[in-house]
């Protein structure tokens, strides 16, 4: 037990489920080990409490520090910020250059509004949607965040969220009046949409999904739920949250030519500093000034200016691809790896997200050993590589060397029948459980 397990032991004592982020619990890596704390992160490094040096191959900063952590260019432009203030009575005027530069990006799109967190956008976006439709139930497919909205889908059947991207996920808070207002549906299954619409087609006034999460981008699909959703009436919202600039500088939908009614970013917007936005046309965000949304620390400084200097990186390094470029790298060198040591293992994902799926039996087990293992060799590791700007090929091929190497044992344990030997604690969370 090093510095960083024993303080993450107190705060399960006095923080509710230990952190304020489900995806950082270390319950969700390797639990009991997992150094949950860190002192300094740069690049595409981290060092822990015990002065503990780690290359992170996991999920840098669960995908916002898309240029590696503590850039140097986007520290200066918020020191400066926040030299010159970073809160007032007045508004900064760079929310408004940050609009300009936002709707430069997405010409079908005419006005802006922010938030801090992608959780937050979600919500804006829908209560702006269903104020322009008039009509409440939202249909969605992927994962939106923390909201009652998004939540109340679990409250008729509790399963509902499970195919989406957590299990587990309890509507417990959320109002039972919101029973049956957000409806799921599953990526590339256009019949089974065609049926959520038939049965509820009056009332649907938001269709919000992601452009993909782990699957193969299915543009045709894409396409007919667009169309679909313009011929009911429901505002079409592309949640790109996770998704921004990974494929693009911008939204990732713009690959693919199809347009939305709003599209949400957040995440790798502001590289590590807080900042989302609602992007919408004219017709469908002016009803935004129908409803009240408002808070004020969405006016504060520092996102603002972090997201402008993320921006012009992003075009004048052609960042987004250069990260592709290293995550298929990434995903060709695996699954070699993969083939030599004869494991049922997967890449999916999009290619500067790139996910393994496990199809061996106990899938968890090994989720936990080659974390645990890679952790012993200096990376964090999980299923799940965020890829950056900072992953350099040489980081790179040191994680494909180590990751070689335990592979090969995962994969002698495997035909030996001792997997679950190489076990040194409890195995991963594959979702939301409460802690004790």
């Amino acid at each position: 037990m090093g510095k960083s397990q024993e303080l993450y032991r107190e705060a399960k004592k006095i923080i509710p489920g230990g952190t304020q982020l489900l995806s950082k619990r270390g319950e969700m890596f390797l639990p009991e080990k997992w150094p949950s704390y860190y002192k300094k992160a740069k690049g595409a490094e981290v060092w822990d409490l015990d002065d503990q040096h780690y290359y992170d191959m996991s999920l840098m900063g669960i995908g916002s520090c898309i240029l590696g952590y503590a850039n140097d260019e986007i520290n200066n432009a918020v020191v400066a910020a926040v030299t010159d203030g970073n809160m007032s009575t007045l508004n900064c005027y760079e929310e408004v250059h940050l609009a300009q530069k936002l709707i430069e990006l997405h010409p079908w799109a005419q006005m802006v509004r922010y938030a801090k967190t992608g959780g937050e956008a979600c919500a804006i976006a829908v209560r702006i949607a269903r104020a322009f439709a008039k009509k409440d139930k939202v249909a969605f497919c992927g994962y939106h965040g923390w909201s009652d909205w998004y939540l109340a889908s679990n409250l008729a059947d509790k399963e509902n969220l499970n195919g989406q991207l957590l299990p587990g996920l309890d509507p417990c808070g959320v109002p039972e009046g919101l029973i049956s207002t957000s409806i799921p549906f599953n990526y590339g299954d256009i019949q089974g949409f065609k049926k959520l619409v038939e049965e509820n087609k009056n009332s649907i006034g938001v269709v919000m999904m992601e452009v993909c999460r782990h699957k193969e981008v299915d543009p045709d699909f894409l396409k007919e739920v667009r169309k679909i959703s313009e011929e009911i009436g429901a505002v079409f919202v592309f949640d790109e949250v996770s998704s921004g600039f990974r494929v693009t500088t911008g939204g990732m939908h713009m690959v693919y030519g199809i347009i939305p009614d709003m599209i949400i970013l957040g995440k790798a917007l502001g590289n590590g500093y807080p900042i989302s936005c609602v992007l919408g046309t004219r017709d469908v965000m002016q009803a935004a000034q129908t409803t009240f949304i408002s808070s004020t620390f969405w006016t504060e400084r520092t996102g603002f200016a972090a997201a402008l200097e993320t921006i012009k990186i992003f075009k004048r390094d052609n960042v987004s691809q250069k990260i592709v470029e290293t995550g298929n790298y990434l995903s060709n060198e695996l699954k070699n790896i993969f083939k030599k040591c004869s494991l049922k293992i997967d890449m999916a994902g999009i290619a500067s997200l790139p996910v393994m799926e496990i199809k061996e039996d106990q899938p968890l087990v090994i989720k936990t050993i080659f974390t645990q293992e890679m952790l012993k060799r200096g990376f964090l590791a999980t299923n799940a590589i965020y890829v950056s700007y900072a992953h350099t090929k040489e980081i790179v091929d040191k994680y494909l060397d180590a990751a070689g190497d335990v592979f090969a044992m995962i994969s002698e344990a495997v035909r030996s029948g001792a997997l679950e030997e190489m076990l040194d604690g409890p195995v991963c969370h594959s979702g939301f459980k409460r802690l004790t």
